[in-house]
C-alpha cells in the first residue's frame, strides 16, 4: 500500500481524516510499545480542537469587596493590578495528533511524533504555535518527528521550524509532503541540530525514520507498517 490522499474524495468519503489521524497515532503507539527497549513507553496525545468558554463576569472582576460572613468581615482577596495586555486569542482550533515517548515510570519525555493536521497549517498563528512547540521540545532535548501528509494545505512546517531556529530554509530541500526526524545534540546541552528528512508523495510508500530515545540510541519508526495497519483496523477499503 502507498500513501493516499485523505483530504479529498473518494477516500475522504470513506473515512474522515480526523478518524484516520487518531487511528494512526494509536497504531504507531501500539507498534512502538511492542518493540521499544526496556525502560521506555509510548503514549498517544490526541486533541481535535477544544471549545473553552470562560466566565466573562469572572474575567471582568478585577477586585473584591469585603464580604459579610456569619457575624464578621471576611478577609478581602488580594486584587492585582490590571493586566498590561489583554487581547482575544483563539485556542479552539489547535489540533494535536501526537505520540509521546517517555522513560517508563516517570514523566520525562524523550521524543514526540507529530502528525500534522490541516488546522496546524491553515493560519499563521496556528503555524507559529506548532513550530514553537517543536522548537521547545528540541531545546529541551526531546527528539521530534514531523509527518505531514496534508494535501489540502500548502505550507511547509519543517521549513518554518528552520526559519524559527534562524537556519536556512532552503536546506529542507523538499515540498509540502514530507516526514522528518529532528534532534538537538547533545540532548543535555543542545548545540547542533540534526535532521533526517524524506519527501512524501501520494502513490509512493512511506519511509522508515530514526526515532531517537537517547544521544546514542535510536529505534526504527516504520511509518509504512503503521499506516497499512491503520487501514486494516479502521476497515477502510483499499
Amino acid at each position: 500500500m502507498t500513501l493516499r490522499d485523505h483530504f479529498h474524495l473518494p477516500l475522504r468519503g470513506l473515512c474522515a481524516w480526523e478518524s484516520f489521524h487518531s487511528g494512526w497515532a494509536n497504531e504507531i503507539m501500539r507498534q512502538l510499545n511492542q518493540t521499544l527497549p526496556a525502560g521506555y513507553v509510548a503514549r498517544p496525545n490526541v486533541k481535535l480542537g477544544v471549545d473553552v468558554e470562560a466566565d466573562v463576569g469572572a474575567l471582568e472582576q478585577f477586585g473584591h469587596e469585603p464580604i459579610e460572613e456569619a457575624g464578621g468581615v471576611a478577609t478581602a482577596v488580594w486584587a492585582p493590578a490590571r493586566p498590561t495586555l489583554s487581547v482575544a486569542v483563539d485556542f479552539r482550533h489547535l489540533d494535536v495528533f501526537e505520540v509521546q515517548l517517555h522513560r517508563e515510570g516517570g514523566l520525562e519525555m524523550v521524543a514526540a511524533i507529530e502528525l500534522v493536521s490541516p488546522r496546524n497549517k491553515d493560519r499563521q498563528a496556528a503555524r507559529r504555535h506548532f513550530v514553537a512547540k517543536c522548537a521547545a521540545y528540541l531545546q529541551a532535548g526531546v527528539a521530534v518527528v514531523v509527518v505531514d501528509v496534508v494535501t489540502a494545505r500548502g505550507k511547509n512546517l519543517y521549513a518554518a521550524l528552520l526559519e524559527q531556529l534562524a537556519l536556512d530554509q532552503r536546506s529542507n530541500g523538499h515540498g509540502d509532503l514530507y516526514a522528518v526526524t529532528c534532534r538537538a545534540v547533545p540532548p543535555d546541552r543542545p548545540g547542533c541540530l540534526e535532521t533526517w528528512v524524506e519527501a512524501l508523495a501520494v502513490g509512493s510508500p512511506l519511509p522508515t525514520l530514526p526515532l531517537w530515545l537517547e544521544a546514542d540510541l535510536a529505534v526504527p519508526l516504520e511509518l509504512q507498517r503503521s499506516y497499512e495497519a491503520t487501514f486494516t483496523a479502521l476497515r477502510i477499503p483499499v
